[in-house]
């Protein structure tokens, strides 16, 4: 009998009052606590005992418009919105957590490469190597663009194209600029660095530019480990390239392994293998004592669940207000650059899908993976037939209505049948990437060692 494959857990957040869809009146919401740093403590100290690998914070510098407005559910029902910066809480939790990893997202059509990579490298030395970089190429790109006054919009290709350079530049910040024994801090001789081993960054691309000496030594990772989320077509190329980690939202078995198999695929073709990437889905689980009962908890989720919402939140990563077209409209015949992974779930899995039947299977499922409600040993079942079927390493648990509810219902009544039966993770080491299974510096095989600190005018190495 084949060895069962241990199970990745990660956990899905998002700093704002809701999770997704607008849940913060519930009483199991996190209306009241969303914006104290405690609350978060909390969650992720409850996590940390439960020996999750990561907690995951998506976040968005834009929010939800409609023909460059904001719709007044928005405010009003708190559609994520108003949101914080979870990366400067990073550090508050890592010091109240002993093993649990941190992933968060952060944008490469904001900010300038140095300024990330030294957020990056910071957060790796404080965490001592707990750190991830979920990498998006945009989200909520519309409103982003306005608030940061950026006049050229880029299509969804060419923020792939520039986030090539982007990602390649900070790579070479930090594996490139510091050779691993620069860092002497010898008060004997007064030598703190060792000019000699550091190295120049010297990017004139396309997108970047970038010339100077990272400020930051190596840290016990180097890199964050490399998230990418999205299943389009240019996305899972990227991550094929880059990823160490990839993010997708599987709703069916067959479809998960599609696209594990693809992006491991290209992985290989990119002279990497295939254990290299690491797949996890979102899962949202309503679970308790009988099946019941969590129907009946799912159905209370699903009733604080509007249609009008839906249509804001699907236009806010669309750019597609699906109001403003006839319901019987094909969801194929619509275009757009922005949230284009969105548009292709529907419209590959059912290329007849209507704007009315989009909206209703949005309201309830939004962005989420796969959607299990049941007993304990009913959700571990469905949970192995999900990993075991698609060869997935693990899953991001969504909450419900918002609050730590329905964690610590999957925490005291899931994990134990699945530690029972052998499948929860066991990390080679501290630092995410260990937990991941590998050392602690990015693997040999990954296309970041073959840059230097100095580029050619085109990109490439010399």
């Amino acid at each position: 009998m084949s060895e069962k494959k241990p199970i990745i857990l990660g956990a899905f957040e998002m700093m704002n009052p809701s999770n997704g869809m607008p849940t913060w009146t519930d009483p199991r919401g996190r209306g009241d606590d969303w914006d104290d740093i405690e609350y978060w403590v909390d969650l992720a100290k409850m996590l940390d005992a439960a020996d999750f690998d990561f907690l995951f914070f998506a976040d968005t510098y834009g929010y939800a418009t409609l023909q460059g407005r904001m719709p007044e559910e928005v405010a009003a029902h708190g559609i994520q919105f108003p949101a914080l910066d979870p990366m400067l809480a990073i550090p508050a939790l890592a010091r109240e957590t002993e093993k649990l990893c941190f992933v968060v997202t952060s944008p490469t059509t904001v900010e300038r490469p140095y300024a990330t990579a030294r957020r990056f490298a910071s957060l790796d030395r404080f965490t001592q190597g707990r750190i991830g970089w979920n990498v998006v190429t945009g989200s909520s790109q519309a409103t982003t663009d306005e608030l940061f006054g950026v006049t050229e919009t880029l299509t969804h290709d060419q923020r792939y194209d520039a986030a090539d350079d982007f990602l390649d530049t900070c790579l070479r910040f930090w594996e490139h600029s510091w050779e691993d024994d620069a860092e002497v801090r010898d008060r004997a001789r007064g030598v703190y660095a060792d000019p000699a081993k550091l190295h120049r960054v010297e990017v004139d691309g396309t997108y970047q530019r970038a010339h100077g000496i990272f400020a930051v030594p190596p840290t016990p990772q180097r890199t964050p480990v490399l998230f990418q989320a999205g299943t389009s077509d240019r996305g899972r190329a990227y991550a094929a390239r880059n990823a160490e980690a990839v993010f997708i939202q599987g709703q069916t078995i067959a479809s998960a392994a599609a696209h594990v198999s693809d992006i491991r695929a290209q992985a290989e073709k990119n002279g990497r293998l295939a254990s290299d990437v690491k797949v996890v889905t979102g899962m949202t689980i309503t679970v308790a004592p009988t099946e019941e009962e969590a129907r009946s908890l799912r159905a209370e989720y699903e009733a604080l669940l509007g249609l009008d919402d839906a249509a804001v939140m699907f236009a806010g990563i669309t750019g597609i207000d699906l109001t403003g077209f006839d319901p019987d409209t094909r969801l194929v015949d619509i275009k757009t650059d922005l949230g284009q992974t969105l548009v292709d779930r529907y419209a590959k899995k059912d290329p007849d899908v209507r704007v009315r039947a989009v909206l209703d299977q949005f309201r309830t499922k939004a962005i989420r993976g796969f959607q299990i409600t049941g007993t304990p040993e009913q959700v571990a079942d469905e949970i192995e037939a999900i990993i075991d079927g698609s060869g997935l390493d693990g899953i991001m648990l969504e909450p419900t209505f918002g609050g730590p509810f329905s964690h610590k219902a999957f925490i005291d009544l899931v994990v134990p049948v699945l530690a029972e039966r052998g499948r929860l993770n066991t990390p080679a080491g501290p630092t995410l990437r260990e937990r991941f299974g590998g050392s602690a510096r990015l693997a040999p095989t990954h296309r970041a060692h073959s840059l230097t600190a100095s580029a050619a005018p085109n990109g490439e190495s010399e």
